[in-house]
């Protein structure tokens, strides 16, 4: 990779200031900047100290600092909170300066640690490494994060078209690699439950601190590395010129890019190897700084550091405030529950260069050009049959192996006791509620991507399915006296909310699929927050609640089949009878309104009948991801973008999809099982890297 590719030939880098300069950063707004952080983070320290489950006031937190005695509370302010609120210092400066410099380099105001995948790369690397390598992982915990985080970054920058991406492109692509490093995370934690116990809440971004380890082997990598960063802000400015202007100012682009973006990526990732992955902090920080007027790096690199202190230990202050009533909060959920609204309205600053710029919808849906060679009738009936055949291989596979006789034996009313129980109480409801969840998320997908006119969009990615998820379990956590049957419930309506926050918020800006996706993300972010808080709260044991956020179809019966059929039988043909209206949605707004649509009220109700579907899928199997974003795109490269058609396909590929996926988990590595969430994610990547590969040879054409 290299960070110093030319920009495409007439391509307008995006700026990264969203908030309009004030006269190159002189002014008094810089110096209320600096006092005002300097104010907040001596209050949120102290106030910091002060918090936990012994009653410790300030005037005892001055003491143990200025002349300490061998008493019980000075030893736990100065053992246990001090540390805990120097490393909470130490990562908001260094996850905050990380984020500026990713924008610097990218030049796009979205990128951070957390966009860019960074976390999700290095917490994998860890997680490996505590399973795989304890030993090293004891003695190079920072070279395995950095490592991991690295590669990730690769990943979306290569997956985004390098240069050439737009911010959009950078997000998405940065949410997918997150999802499919996440996937392979929560595999090895469900895999090796012994070694990785009570690695959840530190999964979710956690200070806690019991001895200053932490900090001893952090502060030089971070202090020092913000020096270094400092001596050299004339570099970092010079890349906020266009190429030939830093180019005739003696600069090495290429290089500079690269030592940039390397020591961003330490940065980050210092911080995942002692406190895991906290996120949004990279993002939030170096806005604010720059809403103050100050652009140039010599001011933005401390001041960025200094807020970013301030807002993690304020987090953190925040997530203790409640430890009585709730036990131990993730810091990491706090700083996301604050991020997303702040991604929100980053979303929407930016929104006037990146509506009708170039490449504003985010991607074009030609990626789903027909590659087609086989009459649409004969596609129908192969991939029929590959349904039927992915579902009689699930019902004869598993611990017990049944023959194909006795299946069709049992199917037909008759069989052995034995295997009626097995297939009539266990395997076809299981298959069926995968199956039919395959469907509905697949026809979800195709739905969605026509509706916000972007290839990479489907129902995780626009956030409904963590807001389903985060509904129904605030359903099952603050009403455990209501029935299990209401859980879909909570469900749909989680999901509803999701999708009414997001065209909510979009509205005023025509329902624009840029403002749309982006703001999408940003739900799926604040609804993936919910879920962790909810799953620390309950004290959720940790399979089952892995299993769920990476959706599973272990132990479904025949109440999920009944929940999903009405919606299949009702929403599938509404959706097919949209047909027309959906296919003039991949147009432009110009072109599709002179052909008679309306636009805005298309988009919402294909918008209801899609969240409808997936709300209800991720009450029967959790947060299953990929199949609405991989199935819809595999049809269209088949039949072509005609609506009704490639939708049929879309849905027989998801039926198949997710059985198989549920049948590769029960049988690959037996007795245990991968949750199918999983094996979707692990089967989609390969697909997904084809598919943006081939989506940015047609853009640079």
């Amino acid at each position: 990779m290299s960070f110093g590719e030319k920009p495409a030939q007439g391509s307008t880098p995006v700026s990264i200031h969203p908030a309009p300069p004030v006269a190159s950063g002189r002014g008094w707004k810089p110096l209320w900047m600096l006092a005002g952080g300097l104010a907040a983070l001596l209050f949120l320290t102290f106030i910091s100290l002060t918090q936990g489950l012994a009653d410790i006031s300030v005037k005892t937190v001055v003491q143990a600092l200025v002349s300490p005695q061998d008493i019980a509370d000075h030893h736990l302010i100065r053992s246990v909170r001090l540390p805990r609120t120097v490393m909470g210092l130490l990562a908001g400066a260094a996850l905050a300066v990380s984020g500026v410099l990713m924008q610097t380099v990218t030049r796009n105001p979205l990128a951070s640690e957390t966009t860019l995948g960074v976390n999700a790369g290095a917490y994998l690397a860890v997680v490996a490494g505590m399973i795989f390598w304890p030993g090293l992982l004891h003695q190079y915990a920072l070279p395995l994060a950095v490592a991991g985080g690295t590669l990730a970054a690769v990943a979306v920058y290569a997956l985004a078209g390098r240069t050439h991406g737009s911010p959009l492109r950078i997000a998405l692509s940065g949410m997918i690699v997150t999802l499919v490093l996440s996937s392979v995370t929560s595999a090895l934690l469900l895999l090796n439950q012994q070694t990785t116990q009570g690695i959840l809440l530190w999964g979710s971004g956690s200070l806690i601190q019991n001895d200053w380890d932490g900090v001893a082997f952090s502060w030089p990598w971070i202090i020092g590395g913000l020096v270094v960063l400092c001596m050299a802000v004339r570099q970092w400015d010079i890349l906020t010129l266009n190429e030939e202007s830093a180019r005739s100012l003696g600069q090495k682009v290429g290089t500079t890019r690269l030592l940039a973006m390397g020591a961003a990526i330490v940065l980050a990732c210092v911080t995942v190897s002692i406190v895991g992955p906290i996120g949004f902090i990279g993002l939030i920080a170096p806005h604010l700084v720059r809403l103050s007027g100050v652009v140039r790096h010599a001011g933005l690199i401390p001041l960025a550091a200094l807020w970013g202190s301030a807002l993690l230990v304020g987090a953190d202050t925040v997530a203790r405030m409640f430890v009585n009533a709730y036990g131990e909060l993730p810091v990491g959920a706090i700083t996301a529950m604050i991020g997303a609204p702040c991604l929100i309205w980053l979303a929407l600053r930016v929104s006037r260069s990146l509506i009708g710029g170039r490449g504003a919808s985010g991607g074009s849906m030609m990626a789903g050009t027909s590659l087609r060679r086989i009459p649409y009738p004969v596609l129908v009936a192969l991939f029929s049959v590959l349904l039927v055949l992915v579902w009689v291989f699930s019902l004869v596979s598993g611990s017990l192996r049944i023959p194909f006789t006795e299946v069709v034996a049992v199917l037909t009313g008759g069989g052995e006791a034995m295997y009626r129980q097995i297939l009539l109480d266990f395997r076809l409801p299981r298959l069926l509620t995968a199956g039919l969840s395959g469907i509905a998320l697949a026809v979800s997908g195709s739905l969605l991507q026509n509706a916000v006119r972007n290839p990479l969009g489907d129902p995780q990615v626009i956030g409904v399915t963590s807001g389903a998820g985060a509904g129904a379990l605030l359903l099952m956590v603050g009403f455990p006296q209501l029935s299990a049957g209401l859980v879909p419930v909570g469900a749909v309506i989680g999901g509803m909310a999701a999708a009414v926050l997001v065209y909510a918020v979009s509205w005023k800006r025509g329902l624009h699929p840029t403002i749309l996706t982006l703001v999408g993300i940003a739900v799926a972010a604040l609804g993936s927050a919910i879920i962790n808080l909810m799953i620390v709260y309950a004290k959720v044991d940790v399979a089952p609640a892995l299993s769920w956020m990476a959706g599973s179809t272990y132990n479904r019966g025949w109440t999920e089949v009944q929940r999903i059929v009405p919606a299949i039988l009702i929403l599938v043909p509404l959706a097919a009878w949209l047909g027309r209206k959906v296919d003039l949605l991949t147009f432009n707004e110009e072109s599709s309104t002179g052909l008679g649509l309306n636009v805005r009220n298309t988009r919402m109700y294909v918008a209801i009948i899609a969240v409808l579907l997936a709300s209800i899928a991720a009450a029967n199997v959790g947060s299953v991801g990929f199949i609405g974003l991989l199935a819809p795109h595999a049809a269209r490269m088949l039949v072509g973008a005609r609506h009704r058609q490639s939708m049929v396909i879309a849905a027989l590929l998801g039926g198949i999809l997710l059985a198989g996926a549920d049948w590769i988990g029960r049988v690959v590595i037996m007795p245990k099982e991968l949750p199918s969430g999983i094996v979707t994610a692990l089967l989609g990547a390969p697909y997904l890297l084809y598919l943006m590969g081939k989506s940015n040879k047609l853009k640079k054409k």
